[in-house]
């Protein structure tokens, strides 16, 4: 009698483990769609902080008070206004992977390049894009210490 109601118990009980499986796995997956967000890095965003290590950072508006730096992105393209030079190009965004493998840059000879080199540095090793909200996206490097905080510019486009 023992055995009768465990051979009838046990496909149930299996039934009832792969029904979880296929429950969990379709939870997970959209759990992992909920967490691929779509980067709105579109429109203009001001340069707040470069951030090349630990101990070395560079802060736009301190080096050169009263001028606005700046990056806008539109579709699949970026510009950057620094005191006096630009740098633009293509960015590649998906997910919260971005890349900028082509870049062009302008080489006026300026008072203080501080912003210029930081950029120069730091662009061909962002990797990642960190949304923090609505109005603060932080550019991630390689290295947990390399970023790029912006914020969004209250001048418009």
């Amino acid at each position: 009698m023992k055995v009768k109601i465990l051979s009838m118990l046990l496909p149930a009980i299996i039934m009832a483990s792969c029904s979880n499986s296929k429950e969990s796995k379709t939870n997970i997956a959209s759990e992992a769609q909920e967490q691929t967000v779509k980067v709105d890095l579109l429109g203009q965003w001001d340069l707040e902080n470069i951030v090349l290590s630990d101990t070395v950072n560079v802060r736009p508006a301190e080096e050169t008070p009263g001028v606005r730096q700046y990056i806008t992105f539109n579709d699949s393209a970026f510009s950057i206004q620094t005191n006096c030079n630009t740098i633009q190009g293509e960015y590649r965004l998906s997910g919260d992977s971005i890349s900028f493998p082509v870049t062009l840059m302008t080489e006026m000879a300026c008072d203080n390049m501080a912003t210029e080199d930081a950029l120069r540095k730091i662009l061909p090793d962002i990797v990642t894009v960190d949304v923090q909200n609505d109005s603060v996206v932080r550019l991630c490097g390689r290295t947990p210490s390399e970023c790029i905080m912006l914020v969004r510019s209250k001048a418009g486009v």
